[in-house]
């Protein structure tokens, strides 16, 4: 009786396993996968490769705790990933490009689209999704992006190796999916700066250029409390606000920069980041990882008044900032780093008689 079960159990997955390789359809074989740009599971999408014309590529990678990785090097923005990943599970076929239309279409794709090639998780033999075995990873599709179409509501789209482009859109979105698929490495990268967590926190130091009575170390001891030691006495102050300091430890829990700098003159970046840091920020963490950021004044763009309505001819707005190791020139807002430049005397108790 239980070689007899053993035998059932054995057909079973043989006949499961024989369904998948017969009925599991090949790249381009099926008339129906000439449209059908969406992935309905995502979850399951574990790489995800774009390669446009001018041969620039960007690969995203995710990674065992679900975040990802571009290029192997960077950490992913997950906006950036959430909408990329969204827009592949709605994406709708509206109708093949019209014959008046088809050629320039196929022109356009062929001369500038970005390929895109999805990546997912399967097993060779899956029992209603209860039984999975022999997991393995499949390039599941391969299709080009194009153009926006000229109502602005579309995009053109055309499988590998097919020779029917489809107008796709986003049912219920206005606009079209392209720029969804960047390959431009800056689009990708996570702009943060610091995440430190309250308790992952050991010391911070920050430093004003030329103000040295304004800068000051904070260290955690080991008894947990955080020490404020001015620069000029290297001692502790007995007393100070405990609320503010607070609220300026919590800040570095999410310290983003705006934009990475890519296409200024070198020869002015040089220039830039030679001269004075305006403000030296060096945070340790609990594990010895150390992360230091240099800001440096920015010319004003445009007309720009400091606080007191004086005219300015640094921008109030923003500045830049040097970051990982130097290796990045980022521009950065006031109003998210004046959040953790506080001088000196912002955490001092009033004198009270």
């Amino acid at each position: 009786m239980k070689n007899k079960h053993l035998i059932i159990i054995i057909l079973i997955i043989l006949s499961a396993a024989a369904s998948f390789f017969w009925f599991e359809p090949g790249q381009g074989t099926m008339k129906s996968e000439l449209r059908n740009f969406a992935i309905s599971d995502t979850s399951n999408v574990v790489k995800i490769f774009l390669a446009d014309k001018a041969n620039r590529t960007i690969l995203l990678d995710r990674q065992d705790n679900s975040s990802w990785l571009v290029n192997g090097e960077f950490r992913a923005r997950k906006d950036m990933i959430d909408l990329l990943l969204g827009t592949m599970k709605s994406l709708q076929a509206r109708a093949p490009v019209p014959k008046a239309a088809h050629n320039t279409a196929v022109a356009n794709l062929a001369s500038r689209s970005v390929k895109v090639e999805i990546y997912q998780k399967k097993y060779r033999i899956n029992l209603f999704n209860r039984i999975r075995i022999l997991p393995h990873v499949k390039r599941t599709k391969v299709y080009y992006v194009g153009d926006v179409t000229p109502d602005n509501i579309g995009t053109f789209m055309i499988m590998e190796n097919a020779t029917t482009p489809f107008v796709v859109y986003w049912p219920g979105f206005r606009g079209f999916v392209a720029s969804r698929y960047s390959v431009l490495l800056e689009d990708w990268r996570d702009h943060t700066v610091f995440e430190n967590k309250l308790p992952q926190i050991q010391m911070i130091e920050v430093v004003f250029s030329g103000k040295q009575d304004q800068s000051y170390k904070i260290i955690k001891n080991r008894d947990g409390r955080f020490y404020l030691i001015p620069s000029t006495t290297n001692q502790a102050l007995p007393v100070y606000d405990t609320l503010k300091m607070l609220a300026f430890l919590t800040a570095f829990e999410n310290i983003r920069y705006e934009a990475l700098i890519n296409d200024m003159d070198m020869r002015l970046v040089d220039s830039i980041i030679s001269s004075q840091p305006q403000h030296i920020i060096t945070v340790t963490d609990t594990k010895g990882n150390r992360k230091q950021v240099k800001t440096f004044k920015r010319i004003a763009q445009v007309y720009s008044e400091d606080e007191d309505g004086i005219p300015s001819e640094f921008d109030t707005e923003r500045m830049y900032a040097l970051m990982n190791e130097e290796k990045d020139f980022v521009l950065i807002q006031h109003f998210v780093f004046d959040k953790i430049l506080k001088p000196l005397d912002y955490f001092r108790k009033p004198v009270t008689n």
